[in-house]
């Protein structure tokens, strides 16, 4: 008996590796979970509770600009007078009362029949003046509890 040795040849694999797809997909989900938070744009702000405390100022005199309800714009810096300031010109009133009081908090009290979008564009304003944290007055609630 004579034994043939033949060889097999092998058929070509129609099969797909997936395991490399898996790994960049999930390193591209890592990128995309990091990077998204820091592409978002927008003022930080806190919504007020019904009752509130009162603010803290840690002995540091605050820095008050009020748009009143006929949309006059006013500023104040410590104990000082109100004075009325126009729109173009309070971000460089902003920006010179932090230069002298780098630490001041900047607060914004707003009439209750002033438009939310006259309020939001002073917000800006203060914003590109440099202001990175900028706090709203409102009167003190009465408490619902009771």
């Amino acid at each position: 008996m004579e034994k043939s040795f033949r060889r097999e040849r092998k058929k070509p694999v129609a099969e797909m590796n997936v395991v490399p797809y898996i790994d960049v997909m999930l390193v591209l989900l890592v990128i995309f979970m990091v990077t998204a938070p820091m592409m978002t744009q927008g003022l930080n702000v806190e919504l007020p509770k019904a009752v509130t405390d009162n603010l803290a100022l840690k002995n540091r005199e605050p820095l008050i600009v009020s748009i009143k309800a006929d949309g006059s714009y006013w500023f104040k810096q410590g104990n000082g007078a109100d004075r009325r300031v126009p729109l173009d010109a309070l971000a460089d009133t902003v920006k010179a009362a932090l230069q002298t009081t780098p630490e001041a908090p900047v607060l914004v009290n707003g009439d209750h029949r002033v438009k939310y979008g006259v309020v939001v564009s002073l917000m800006a304003n203060l914003q590109q003046a440099g202001v990175a944290n900028v706090g709203l007055l409102t009167e003190a609630a009465p408490d619902v509890t009771r």
